[in-house]
């Protein structure tokens, strides 16, 4: 009793702790959910253990006339296999063409194992494992932007009073010096947005600034709003 209680209470606060970093940033899934995808998993591989215990013990009998044999791994296998439908909900694509909810997904996933481990009696992998994705979730996207102000490709969103105004633009980018690599047009007047758009994939000139390129293209009158991605 005392070492499932220390599973699921264990699979319950790391769960946890990777939900509060995930909503702390308003991410779809929070704490809650993170906790009960963790404890869950948790659950499952301790039912599953016992199960094998109990037909090997006090079930042996019952079960060899029945015929019954059982896998430790199989219901850990359907939780790795079945959390994936859960993450495939936190991720969306946004008018702006924006993937969203990657990172949300595969902590979903991360979190489901890690309570696998937790269930099993892996405490020394769970551990380790919880530090190191808490570390990837918290301090990793302070590294990625820094790489990413750096690029020299970058995504740029821009919405425009007309789709007369797109040449304007590209004009605007090439006299930055900047060649445009592909350019996704959208007529706008649809639930994403009234106006229409431009998703314009850039490569910048070697050390020229984003922020340079971004002030030059909002200076024009016919944009209404630019964002980079």
């Amino acid at each position: 009793m005392a070492s499932l209680l220390l599973r699921l209470i264990l699979a319950m606060l790391c769960g946890g702790l990777l939900g509060l970093e995930r909503g702390r940033k308003r991410r779809p899934a929070g704490s809650r959910t993170y906790m009960l995808v963790c404890l869950g998993a948790a659950l499952t591989m301790v039912l599953s253990q016992y199960e094998y215990v109990m037909l090997t013990t006090e079930w042996a009998d019952v079960s060899t006339e029945l015929g019954i044999r059982t896998d430790v791994a199989r219901f850990g296998a359907q939780v790795v296999n079945g959390i994936g439908f859960l993450g495939a909900g936190t991720i969306m694509i946004t008018g702006r063409q924006q993937i969203k909810g990657l990172t949300t997904a595969a902590g979903l996933w991360a979190s489901a194992c890690m309570g696998l481990a937790i269930g099993a009696g892996f405490y020394e992998s769970v551990l380790l494992c919880a530090a190191l994705i808490f570390l990837v979730m918290r301090f990793l996207p302070i590294i990625e932007n820094e790489l990413v102000e750096r690029a020299r490709f970058i995504n740029i969103y821009v919405e425009f009073h007309s789709l007369d105004n797109i040449g304007a633009i590209l004009s605007k980018i090439k006299d930055q010096g900047a060649q445009i690599c592909d350019v996704d047009i959208n007529r706008g007047h649809n639930e994403y947005s009234p106006n229409p758009s431009a998703v314009l994939f850039v490569q910048l000139e070697q050390k020229q600034l984003h922020t340079e390129l971004l002030t030059a293209i909002a200076e024009l009158d016919s944009v209404y709003t630019i964002d980079e991605f």
